[in-house]
């Protein structure tokens, strides 16, 4: 049977059909964000301010593990669509194969080290201390889940990959939905404070890590596990195509760290709180632009591989006016629930609650910018131009907030930290819509 007439990815699509296909992702990205958020708030408010501290203190090791697992995860699935669209599906399941034990393999290996070393990675990332304690108990029993969380990584954007959207959100609901729980059974019930939550989670990230492998190993979609060939070249590519996803990851990384300094220097233990509400709120609301972009990768990397560029002209600017749309309301919704979104995390009229709601009037504005941004980066590795999108990550999470960090603080004090972003994603967009006007005007 022709592989045209069976591949999702193959349809001609509409604005409809095309948000019908990643809406599953953006629901799983916008669920993920509610449990990772819910893991901030519960520490916040089950255990206290210094935890939720503790936990933006050791998210610099958290970013690179996700970075690593994004990686090959990004750059994987541009490689496997490709060669489905080329009609190799053998040559596609088999690379990855390969690819999902190479990821295991890494974690395992992160996983060893990181125990090994876990004092003198939290006193490398500045822990004091008074959140010395807080941090080892919270990053030790996710170390030892570092597998498992590359292994869902994986599966969650592979499965995408796979055709099979819709069970890639069943799968990440109910993992989220068994995290959420088992956090406050953790942490409430059977008291273990801050290492109750990091074990909630990295049960959620086993749940995942085991269902998507019972998909591939038994399921019914275009890809499966075969005996993989080992072809250096396609861990190398897959690497440098995913690049971005982990310039964007090692970019948060350091850049959590330096906002964690300038606070602390600026404002103590409750500037770093503040800061902690405004960076997960700021991940919550642009999930719905990373699941869009997820979504819509595979379907970018099919017909770039079937040299369809008519419908992937017509794919691209579906997606610039989704984004267009959604970033004004994102940025319009941030600014009227800037309050009520900041005191699930601390009480109004505290020292936290205050610092954070002063951010809400200036952090906001990024959303305006971040969609393009986060849709161009994804969309270039999707077209295998790992290195322009990784260009695009390096700017907008790294390279221009690092200098607005270094530079703004000084001049305008804590005002030039909530202004940091918003300039580095607006300076990114016109780079952005530079290359992505080309990529429309060159379709045929």
């Amino acid at each position: 049977m022709n592989d045209r007439a069976v591949n999702p990815l193959a349809r001609e699509f509409t604005a409809a059909s095309l948000l019908k296909f990643a809406f599953p992702t953006m629901i799983t990205m916008i669920f993920m964000g509610f449990y990772t958020i819910g893991d901030t708030i519960f520490v916040s408010r089950f255990v206290n301010t210094d935890a939720l501290s503790a936990i933006n203190v050791v998210t610099p090791v958290i970013n690179l593990i996700v970075g690593l697992g994004t990686m090959l995860a990004a750059g994987g699935s541009a490689i496997t669509a490709r060669k489905m669209g080329a009609g190799k599906e053998r040559e596609a399941s088999q690379d990855f194969t390969l690819i999902v034990s190479w990821g295991a393999v890494l974690g395992t290996g992160i996983a060893v080290v990181g125990v090994l070393c876990i004092d003198e990675i939290i006193r490398g990332l500045g822990a004091g201390e008074r959140l010395f304690p807080y941090c080892r108990d919270y990053l030790l029993i996710l170390l030892i889940f570092t597998p498992a969380s590359m292994l869902q990584v994986l599966f969650q954007n592979l499965i995408v990959t796979a055709g099979r959207p819709g069970f890639g959100m069943a799968l990440s609901l109910g993992a989220g939905a068994a995290n959420a729980v088992l956090d406050y059974i953790f942490m409430v019930p059977f008291g273990m404070g801050i290492r109750g939550s990091a074990l909630g989670t990295g049960v959620g990230y086993f749940i995942q890590a085991a269902a998507g492998m019972g998909f591939f190993l038994w399921g019914k979609g275009t890809m499966r596990f075969e005996r993989p060939v080992f072809r250096p070249g396609v861990l190398a590519e897959s690497c440098v195509n995913g690049s971005s996803e982990m310039v964007s990851q090692a970019a948060a990384a350091v850049t959590t760290f330096l906002f964690n300094t300038v606070m602390m220097r600026l404002l103590g233990v409750d500037g770093v709180a503040a800061v902690t509400i405004l960076i997960y709120t700021q991940f919550f609301l642009t999930t719905l632009y990373i699941g869009f972009s997820m979504g819509v990768a595979p379907v970018i990397s099919y017909h770039f591989g079937g040299q369809n560029g008519e419908q992937l002209k017509k794919v691209f600017c579906i997606c610039l006016r989704f984004i267009a749309v959604v970033s004004v309301l994102v940025f319009a919704a941030s600014m009227a629930a800037g309050p009520w979104l900041v005191e699930i995390f601390a009480p109004a009229g505290t020292a936290v609650y205050r610092i954070a709601r002063n951010g809400f009037y200036i952090f906001p504005f990024s959303f305006l910018f971040c969609g393009w941004n986060i849709f161009a980066s994804s969309a270039f590795t999707a077209l295998s131009n790992g290195k322009l999108s990784a260009v695009i990550s390096f700017l907008r999470t790294f390279g221009l907030i690092t200098l607005f960090l270094l530079f703004l603080p000084e001049v305008m004090g804590v005002t030039g930290v909530w202004l940091a972003v918003p300039a580095a994603e607006f300076i990114t967009l016109l780079v952005s819509a530079r290359f992505l006007g080309d990529v429309v005007k060159n379709s045929k």
